[in-house]
């Protein structure tokens, strides 16, 4: 009969959760979940649990929520549940080694890079944003540093114009989960870790966190670099644009190779097949996107919609900054 793992399990997104989804099929026990602490969300901020925790919950699974992990307090769930290994998927705290040392074959992080490229909080999104051409899921053996450990095991997932921050998350999600097992799977068998191969130096580079403020569309950049922020800021957090005084959040648009007499920022035409924006190198092409008041439309049927109050003629601006 194979060999079961005790496994603990330290995540709190999406991501995470179809990680220990994957666990929880999987021969090996979980026998305990940690999670980051419920947060305020939507429109009334009533502090809502984590999708870790809420598969967690499903499952009866103890549920852990500390600040940090820096006392023995906190680490006590841990030390208690005589762990044969942790998995780490966008966990969001910091582990320090006394937490690492804790389970008999260390802690497994499930890293959504090809390492050394793009540590860091948002390698999904850097990766379309940057022109990368692929990306894929790295298991790391966890030490100290910022996703410094050694590689055990990868999977590649390729990256086209149609890859979104949201279909390239799921597509890793995916692979994720198969890696982390089949990784487990290759301790149990053996009862010992997994020889890694240290991370070489060459190639690192880092994914700074996303913010609100950096989706915020400039049209003097290249039409290239504009498509290739939308792509990856969809679904959170958005690529956007003044339209007057009010906003036009842009989902979908794809760069056209074009020289126009105009400034950056000038509406070329608005009509069925887009609303077409002059750059500093060719124009963006929208072609789906959202007015305040609506929910995110094709733009044929965004410019027919008595919310859209004549903010998009051709001639017009889409500014970086509001109009005054």
């Amino acid at each position: 009969m194979p060999s079961t793992l005790r496994v603990g399990f330290a995540g709190t997104p999406d991501f995470a959760a179809d990680i220990l989804a994957a666990l929880l099929a999987s021969q090996h026990q979980v026998v305990c979940v940690f999670t980051q602490p419920d947060r305020p969300a939507g429109r009334g901020r009533k502090p809502q649990a984590s999708p870790v925790k809420q598969l967690a919950e499903q499952h009866q699974l103890p549920v852990h929520q500390p600040l940090k992990l820096r006392d023995e307090e906190s680490r006590a769930p841990l030390a208690a549940a005589d762990l044969d290994v942790l998995v780490v998927a966008a966990y969001g705290l910091i582990l320090p080694a006394e937490v690492l040392e804790l389970p008999r074959f260390g802690a497994l992080n499930v890293h959504a890079s090809l390492l050394p490229r793009w540590r860091g909080a948002a390698p999904i999104q850097r990766a379309i944003e940057h022109g990368d051409s692929e990306s894929g899921v790295t298991i790391m053996q966890m030490d100290e540093g910022l996703d410094t450990g050694d590689m055990l095991l990868k999977k590649t997932v390729p990256i086209d114009t149609t890859t979104t921050g949201g279909s390239l998350h799921d597509a890793l999600a995916t692979a994720g989960a198969e890696a982390i097992v089949t990784a487990l799977n290759e301790i149990a068998a053996h009862q010992q870790r997994i020889a890694g191969t240290p991370q070489p130096q060459q190639g690192v580079s880092y994914a700074a966190k996303l913010s609100k403020a950096e989706a915020l569309l400039d049209f003097t950049a290249a039409a290239s670099d504009l498509a290739r922020r939308v792509r990856a800021f969809n679904p959170w957090p958005v690529c956007w644009a003044y339209a007057g005084d009010s906003t036009l959040r842009v989902w979908e648009a794809h760069a056209e190779q074009c020289s126009y007499a105009a400034a950056p920022g000038t509406i070329l035409s608005a009509d069925s097949h887009g609303i077409l924006v002059a750059c500093a190198e060719g124009a963006l092409r929208i072609s789906r996107a959202q007015l305040p008041g609506t929910r995110p439309l094709e733009v044929k049927e965004l410019l027919s919609s008595p919310k859209r109050a004549d903010l998009l003629p051709q001639g017009s601006m889409l500014n970086a900054q509001e109009a005054h």
